[in-house]
């Protein structure tokens, strides 16, 4: 800021007073002495009167003239010697009244000399300024109806020393006034300042959109009606910059949202595209060799045939994968959660998975565990345990067993699938959720996984907003997943 209200107050009171007083001193030197004259020649004039009106009414030798004549003499210090038509001298003032019987004489015969100045003139009087070379004075000469003749003079101090001196006070106490009124003004346009300085800083918070400082002022007056209002901008601006952001927060999630849909279609057509690509062309190839009948043996054709059969059968399983995961990933397959036996749900599941395992020739193992209720979806949770079951089986090897275990904690009930085999390289761990991540592609294509089972319970889990993991061991790998712990049945 480079020049503060108050400062600017106290530069124009300066400036109006500096001007002021040099106006002042212009007006003394130019009409102070005219004015100091004009009202002499007033008194003069009304003394004047005074011995006219006397005259007329013929009271003049009377002592009540005498005595306002003297009073009017004292009061505005005038000289004055008043002659009858017979030369005689009927008043005579005692201040220097004496002095005025020869220039009376001198003016009577004509004789009064050439006046310094002539001020007014009439036909009764002539007002003149002369000076006897020490003293400045005005002096009337004036003759009555009655043939009586008059003087008054009266003293005029130099007036030009005068106006030197009027004009040096004035300008020392115009010097002392304006200190006095600026120290004053300086601080009363502190108390104006100091709260346009608070809107100001509240102001410039604003501009970088910070609407924690408000304005506490209790004027009564435009200032604190400006500190209202800014006050209420500021809320108006902070309320509006809120829900600014919060829509553009939610627009942000919806263009991320979008992103990543986009993304998951690219990433689905090409993976979708990559896994049927191979089917696609076993099928297509067989196909076209019993066309052409490169066999005729019907052996061969009923191996063409079970070719076609088996990968056609491989694809409608990815397919139904596929849509089973794109309806929970979008939202369309929600948790229904209930109570429910996990002990017993997987006991019925073992039953069910007999013949599978002993047709890879696995050992299934699994403790006599109690009862135990949890929370979930009772359908993903038998949908998770049988990808689980089913990755065991596909990469069971060595002792060829799989291992169920149930482990209670604080609040959930941990259902781990341990198979015997081969641990998961560490790199591959955080992409086994992955859609279409394989970790042994040959061997994912020898026994027609798909790489989307994991992805389901991925997709499945978090779903029912439960934990999910997989833990390697020295002879094997630990595939687990929680479900929340609830009250057992009285």
């Amino acid at each position: 800021m480079k020049q503060s209200i108050r400062r600017q107050f106290a530069l124009i009171f300066t400036g109006l007073m500096a001007m002021t007083i040099l106006l002042c001193l212009i007006i003394n030197n130019l009409f102070l002495e005219r004015y100091y004259i004009s009202s002499k020649t007033k008194v003069i004039r009304g003394a004047y009167e005074v011995i006219r009106q006397a005259a007329n009414n013929g009271s003049y030798e009377s002592d009540a003239f005498v005595e306002e004549l003297n009073n009017v003499c004292s009061v505005s210090n005038i000289a004055v010697c008043v002659m009858d038509s017979n030369s005689q001298l009927k008043y005579v003032s005692t201040n220097a009244g004496r002095e005025l019987e020869a220039a009376l004489f001198r003016y009577i015969f004509d004789m009064q000399g050439v006046p310094d100045t002539s001020i007014e003139q009439t036909d009764e009087y002539v007002i003149e300024q002369t000076s006897n070379g020490k003293n400045d004075y005005l002096i009337m000469f004036g003759r009555l109806s009655d043939g009586i003749s008059i003087i008054m003079r009266t003293p005029i101090e130099s007036i030009r020393e005068s106006v030197d001196v009027a004009n040096r006070f004035f300008l020392y106490a115009g010097l002392i006034g304006a200190l006095i009124g600026g120290v004053i003004i300086w601080l009363a346009s502190g108390r104006i300042s100091k709260p346009i300085k608070k809107l100001s800083d509240i102001s410039e918070q604003m501009v970088q959109l910070k609407f924690e400082a408000k304005y506490a002022g209790r004027e009564k007056n435009e200032i604190g009606l400006l500190g209202e209002n800014i006050n209420k901008l500021s809320e108006s601006l902070e309320k509006a910059i809120s829900e600014l952001k919060t829509a553009n927060n939610e627009l942000q999630k919806d263009i991320e949202k979008k992103e990543q849909i986009d993304e998951m279609r690219k990433e689905f057509l090409a993976n979708v595209s990559h896994e049927l690509k191979t089917p696609i062309a076993l099928i297509q190839g067989y196909a076209e060799g019993l066309a052409e009948a490169v066999n005729d043996d019907p052996e061969s054709r009923s191996f063409y045939c079970d070719v076609i059969m088996d990968e056609a059968e491989k694809m409608h399983r990815m397919v139904q994968k596929l849509l089973t995961l794109n309806q929970i990933e979008f939202g369309n397959e929600m948790a229904n959660m209930e109570r429910f036996d996990l002990t017993e749900d997987i006991k019925t599941f073992l039953a069910t998975t007999k013949m599978l395992a002993d047709q890879h020739e696995i050992e299934i193992h699994m403790d006599d565990y109690e009862a135990c209720y949890v929370w979930g979806d009772r359908g993903m949770a038998a949908d998770v345990l049988s990808n689980y079951f089913s990755n065991a089986v596909n990469h069971c090897s060595g002792e060829r067993k799989i291992v169920l275990k149930l482990e209670k904690k604080e609040h959930t009930v941990r259902v781990s699938v341990f198979n015997t085999g081969e641990p998961i390289p560490e790199e591959s761990l955080p992409h086994l959720w992955e859609k279409f991540y394989k970790v042994d592609k040959a061997r994912t294509r020898e026994y027609g996984g798909s790489g989307i089972g994991l992805s389901i319970v991925k997709a499945l889990m978090d779903s029912m907003h439960q934990a999910y993991g997989v833990e390697n061991y020295n002879n094997g790998v630990a595939f687990w997943f929680e479900l929340e712990l609830c009250e057992s049945p009285a």
